[in-house]
């Protein structure tokens, strides 16, 4: 899993898999998820990211058990 952010876009993207994308939904505006060809979710993408999370540059990792 990569975490990006492009501070002069001010696009935060989650990618979860390295797969190519066949399709995205946009369910709320300027948030997009993509999909692989087996409709398994590749990445996330937050445009406007400054606006919509606390600090897009702070990454914070916890593995639960």
């Amino acid at each position: 899993m990569k975490v990006i952010y492009d501070a002069t876009k001010d696009i935060l993207q989650i990618v979860f898999k390295d797969a190519p994308v066949e399709y995205f939904s946009e369910d709320r505006s300027g948030v997009t998820i993509d999909y692989d060809a087996d409709d398994q979710i590749v990445a996330l993408e937050i445009q406007a990211a400054s606006k919509l999370v606390d600090n897009p540059r702070a990454v914070d990792h916890a593995v639960m058990d």
